[in-house]
């Protein structure tokens, strides 16, 4: 005789129990999809009529808000970047956030390596204060900031608004980094360390591109939170020379009247937007290829 099969009843339930997760899956990606889906629209939608809007004259924006305009001519950008200086500002824009990111990086990365790879006296306090400088709201430190950028003469000034930048994100860079240094292999870099290698050398040619994921990841971040800054230089920088670009869209109005341009601000809006669309869609594979290499950790 041959024995009786007992394994039936303990293969029907896992199936009837992944029918039914499956069905949970299939209603909570519909939702998902339907949210993401409203979500995009609510975003997309008014950068679409915004684009629109920069084509049209001011007359045509009131007259007709959501048609398309009579004449496809780039007038209104050329008003926004010669006659309201937009050129310039877009100027003192890359010079603040090109330098402050590069300083932020280099010196966030420098520090978060110091902080996760040696023991150091006191270096647990300094990273508790990296993190308390998280949870310190900007519009506290206004005042104290432009007394002491006035105390060192750079109020008003491209240096000052760089120097301002740099302490403000630096906690949140050694914050992210601090993660990615502490996890990678210390073999490695006592192997560095054998064939003769210095600190310098070690971190700049052996641990720092194996942390390049969270480097390109927080440099985004950065660059995205420093261009679309906007209390820091309103506050600071009221030296009309020195206006960023935050600073423009909040100014944008003629000096008789204050009667406002619309199409020219439509345009000097996309102006604004398109070199950070531009930065994102480039490097939005290695946002989401960092990310998850931070999560898998």
């Amino acid at each position: 005789m041959t024995a009786i099969d007992t394994t039936v009843p303990s293969t029907i339930a896992p199936r009837r129990r992944r029918v039914g997760s499956t069905r949970g899956d299939r209603a909570v990606g519909i939702a998902s999809h339907v949210v993401l889906g409203a979500w995009s629209l609510v975003v997309i939608l008014p950068m679409i009529w915004t684009v629109i809007g920069s084509f049209k004259t001011t007359p045509e924006i009131f007259s007709s808000p959501f048609g398309l305009p009579a004449n496809w001519n780039f007038d209104n950008y050329v008003n926004a970047w010669v006659k309201n200086n937009f050129g310039g500002m877009f100027l003192n824009t890359i010079i603040v956030v090109g330098v402050s990111l590069a300083l932020v990086m280099v010196l966030g990365a420098m520090c978060a390596y110091v902080l996760a790879r040696f023991s150091l006296p006191g270096s647990r306090v300094v990273y508790y204060l990296m993190l308390a400088g998280l949870t310190f709201p900007v519009f506290l430190a206004i005042v104290p900031l432009f007394f002491i950028l006035q105390g060192m003469g750079l109020l008003n000034t491209l240096p000052g608004l760089i120097i301002t930048y740099v302490a403000f994100a630096l906690p949140f860079t050694v914050f992210f980094l601090f993660s990615f240094f502490k996890s990678l292999p210390y073999e490695i870099q006592e192997a560095a360390y054998v064939d003769g290698a210095s600190e310098w050398r070690t971190f700049f040619q052996v641990m720092l591109p194996m942390a390049r994921p969270g480097m390109a990841a927080i440099a985004i971040m950065n660059f995205l939170g420093l261009w679309n800054q906007f209390l820091l230089p309103i506050s600071l920088n009221t030296n009309q020379d020195n206006y960023v670009l935050s600073q423009g869209m909040a100014t944008f109005a003629s000096a008789a009247g204050y009667q406002v341009d619309f199409g020219a601000m439509f345009a000097a809006v996309v102006i604004t937007i398109v070199p950070v669309l531009v930065v994102y869609i480039l490097f939005q594979r290695q946002l989401q290829g960092s990310v998850s290499q931070g999560t898998s950790r």
